[in-house]
């Protein structure tokens, strides 16, 4: 697979769909591991269930974005109301790229008595991702598919009576002591597990599967087009200690993300360097202790690019395709640090709840008449305040880029619909 943002479509009246992030041990680490219409968008904004409604639901997978300690994720369906996997017609999974390629398809034609089904799966493979076409159904249901993957699910109180079956994760078994592990190893600090859930209740009527309607292969989701703006490469990472000269090599021009996480306290700096070595575009100028952030870099048209980084202690550079920074929607999400973020939609109104100390300034770039990749528009900037606040910025049509240029502190943000 292409290590650019998938949108997984799963395909089929009566199903519902979720996904389960897995560690090497075939298992959830969490509750927060599962994601599903009660708990749509993974602690670490990797994974997101969006459900329009339509008899398609789609699964916002952000490859490079997944935590390292998950190894696979999985693509799940399930029915209820005495619904299996043999009535549902046209039962399938695809994958779009951001600029709505089909980059896999299974169309799930064996079916049988089943009520839940491990559709297909994205898995970790030579630094790499790869899709498999798994198929795999569960006769005893979203339980026994639980059960399987490391969740203990508890029985419900009265078995003759449809209810929604409550579900712990089990604990992990103790780990011996490890020695600590260096530089290069470097692990970005996890987000906490999302409250516990309970598996989605059985649908209240249904006996009548409606016939799936035909869809394009290169019809898009439709909670807004795909991004297509800049250029789409496989991510680069590189790790090291304290300060040193970053360079990246072979990429397209035009503006990529960058994301940088250092462990350690002391001044955090990142400088782009232009063909002479001098410094030029400031991306990050902090005090703050285990800095982590994603700013905005361009990459020349004449070279490589050449960022300058002052840290002290381990670190890890990420560029990565500007289409694979998070989409921003209704939910509200929380961030630390600098931040780049999309809006596909229309205009919109963004919310923002600031908790830091210092600067929040916020620039957007308008995409919409502005034809050339290789470079951003003008920004304006539409917040440039200190300490704690609450704005409400409103934002023309997208396509456009959302920059939190500086955020030294916790900070959400959420669009509101006008």
């Amino acid at each position: 697979m292409p290590s650019v943002p998938l949108r997984i479509a799963v395909r089929g009246g009566g199903v519902d769909a979720m996904a389960l992030l897995l560690t090497e041990a075939g298992a959830v680490g969490g509750d927060g591991d599962v994601v599903f219409h009660g708990a749509p968008l993974h602690p670490s904004g990797a994974v997101r269930l969006t459900e329009p409604g339509d008899g398609t639901a789609w699964l916002d997978v952000g490859l490079t974005a997944v935590e390292d300690r998950i190894a696979r994720v999985l693509v799940v369906g399930s029915t209820g109301n005495g619904v299996t996997m043999r009535d549902v017609a046209g039962l399938s999974v695809e994958a779009f790229a951001p600029d709505g390629t089909s980059v896999a398809r299974y169309d799930v034609t064996d079916g049988a008595g089943e009520t839940a089904m491990v559709l297909a799966e994205l898995y970790r493979r030579a630094g790499g991702w790869k899709f498999r076409a798994v198929g795999q159904g569960y006769a005893n249901g979203l339980a026994g598919l639980a059960r399987d993957h490391g969740v203990d699910v508890a029985q419900p109180v009265a078995p003759a009576v449809a209810v929604a079956v409550p579900v712990s994760v089990l604990p992990l078994p103790p780990q011996a002591p490890q020695a600590p592990l260096p530089p290069q190893a470097l692990q970005v600090p996890q987000a906490p597990p999302a409250p516990a859930f309970a598996l989605p209740p059985l649908p209240p009527t249904p006996p009548v599967v409606p016939a799936a309607v035909p869809v394009a292969a290169d019809r898009q989701p439709s909670y807004g087009p795909v991004w297509s703006y800049g250029p789409v490469f496989a991510p680069y990472t590189q790790t090291g200690r304290d300060n040193d000269v970053i360079t990246v090599s072979g990429l397209p021009p035009g503006p990529v993300v960058v994301q940088l996480d250092v462990r350690g306290d002391g001044y955090t700096g990142l400088t782009v360097l232009d063909r002479r070595n001098k410094e030029t575009d400031n991306l990050v100028n902090s005090t703050e202790d285990d800095f982590r952030g994603r700013v905005l870099a361009t990459v020349p048209g004449n070279g490589p690019l050449r960022m300058r980084l002052e840290a002290e202690g381990p670190w890890r550079v990420e560029v990565s395709p500007l289409a694979a920074a998070l989409r921003l929607t209704e939910e509200e999400v929380e961030f630390r640090g600098p931040e780049v973020l999309l809006h596909t939609g229309g205009a919109a109104d963004l919310a923002i709840r600031y908790r830091g100390d210092d600067n929040l300034i916020v620039n957007i770039y308008e995409l919409a008449a502005h034809d050339d990749h290789t470079a951003l528009p003008e920004d304006e900037n539409v917040v440039n305040e200190i300490g704690e606040r609450r704005e409400t910025v409103p934002l023309p049509e997208g396509p456009l880029v959302v920059q939190f240029e500086a955020a030294d502190g916790p900070w959400r943000a959420r669009l509101k619909r006008i």
